[in-house]
């Protein structure tokens, strides 16, 4: 176990180094970690296996093909009137526009799959709105992007694939389908929007939040009229794997065979990125944004931020073959399980570790190097694998954007509203500490989860 937490040791390290002192990008960091891992592990002699394990990745091309369909969906606009729908309904009770930001960020999160991005631009208008009202500028800073965070573990988020890819990779003869994961992913979030909720109306009995200034407020008939289509985009995803969920083992099992059945599932998700990007293109406003000329700039324009999505993939998908080879998993799980934590224990811990590690290793990374580590250990005390995939996205992702001193989601929450930055990390502690509360209390198996 001693070598395997010198390797890990090792890669956070190096991490740390490369992206907090000299202020490089984060898939530097993660690379030049694998490399010092391979070097140190002596594993140079396998490097185009790892290559060819992170680039022939099927989830890798799901990935893909999501982050381009955020890219589209954010970049032109089309749920800028779901926002507006949204503001009108809820705008009006007190601290209204607290609750707008979680329903409108939880709401964009799950299309975009990007925290800080969502952040970015759901908070352009909601962080406004909550100063407004009487937020304090920390609170409005961090209700924002704890809610924007939920995008990293809502479907249709890229993280998603990933954890769906650590359930299948461990799991094959148990044919786990796309729908049911999702439906299962969904259940967990209902409770973190829940609880959101919850924090927003306690804060705002404490700072005598108001409601959103009447003159702020659209008309509800005409952001409607304006905006009902976007409202469909989260039909449009949802409803083909609650029908894949629902109707899996019978309607289609019947028709397809198993065979069948099992790969359209798995097709699921390049044929519903592929239809909303269609339904996008058709209901937008300004045609000219998605002419080919203009498309073609517009992931011009955005390279920046698919490559770097990408290419954590690609090395976090090579940093599971180095660490199959190195056989992290099972000295780690070795050590861990001597340890004898039980269910508790290891509910306990496991978040917490996930916790620190979000501080160097990028939510996505850690699902697809250590995923597979953490399902293993948490199936040994009596918990069920799916569950513990569904739960990946959230204790990996969703934590890694909460936790300072780098957590990008919190950073973009509290420059957009010029708060304080000590009195924005000390606010954002309350959102840490009940975010992990939930987690325990989900693993532990004390809230019922709908589709296990």
């Amino acid at each position: 176990m001693g070598t395997a937490f010198l390797y890990v040791g090792m890669m956070i390290a190096v991490i740390l180094i490369w992206f907090l002192l000299f202020k490089r990008p984060i898939y530097e960091a993660i690379f030049l970690s694998f490399i010092l891992v391979m070097t140190v592990g002596g594993k140079w002699a396998n490097v185009f296996s790892y290559i060819y394990s992170g680039l022939s990745n099927s989830m890798l091309f799901s990935m893909t093909v999501f982050v381009a369909m955020s890219i589209i969906l954010t970049k032109t606009g089309i749920i800028d009137g779901a926002v507006e729908i949204i503001l009108a309904l809820l705008g009006r009770l007190t601290g209204g526009a607290g609750y707008v930001s979680v329903i409108a960020s939880s709401f964009m999160g799950a299309l975009s799959g990007s925290g800080p991005g969502n952040v970015m631009a759901t908070g352009t208008i909601t962080i406004p709105a909550m100063k407004k009202s009487g937020f304090p500028s920390e609170l409005a800073g961090n209700i924002e992007s704890a809610s924007s965070c939920l995008g990293n573990m809502i479907p249709p988020s890229s993280t998603i694939v990933a954890a769906l890819g650590v359930l299948n990779g461990l799991y094959p003869d148990m044919n786990y389908s796309t729908g049911r994961f999702w439906i299962v992913c969904w259940g967990c979030s209902v409770w973190f929007i829940l609880q959101r909720i919850i924090m927003v109306y306690v804060f705002c009995k404490i700072y005598k939040v108001k409601p959103v200034p009447k003159e702020d407020i659209p008309k509800l008939r005409d952001v409607f009229r304006r905006g009902w289509r976007g409202i469909l985009l989260p039909l449009i995803i949802f409803v083909p794997f609650l029908l894949d969920y629902l109707f899996k083992d019978s309607f289609f099992t019947d028709r397809l065979g198993k065979d069948g059945a099992k790969y359209f599932s798995s097709s699921l998700l390049y044929f519903i990125a592929g239809l909303t990007v269609i339904y996008a293109i058709l209901i937008v406003k300004k045609k000219d944004d998605v002419k080919p000329k203009a498309m073609v700039k517009l992931f011009g324009d955005s390279i920046k931020t698919i490559v770097p999505t990408i290419a954590i993939c690609v090395v976090g998908y090579m940093f599971g073959a180095l660490f199959k080879d190195l056989n992290i998993a099972e000295q780690i799980e070795a050590g861990i399980g001597s340890m004898n934590l039980g269910r508790l224990g290891l509910c306990l811990i496991i978040p917490l570790l996930t916790c620190v590690m979000g501080i160097a290793i990028v939510g996505s990374s850690m699902v697809v190097v250590f995923g597979s580590i953490f399902v293993t250990l948490f199936a040994g005390v009596g918990v069920n694998p799916l569950l513990t995939a569904a739960m990946l996205p959230c204790i990996c992702a969703v934590m890694s954007n909460m936790v300072p001193p780098i957590a990008p989601a919190f950073l973009a929450g509290a420059s957009l509203s010029e708060a304080d930055f000590s009195k924005a990390v000390k606010n954002d502690l309350w959102w840490i500490v009940i975010q992990y509360v939930i987690e325990v209390l989900i693993l532990m198996g004390l809230l019922p989860i709908f589709g296990l």
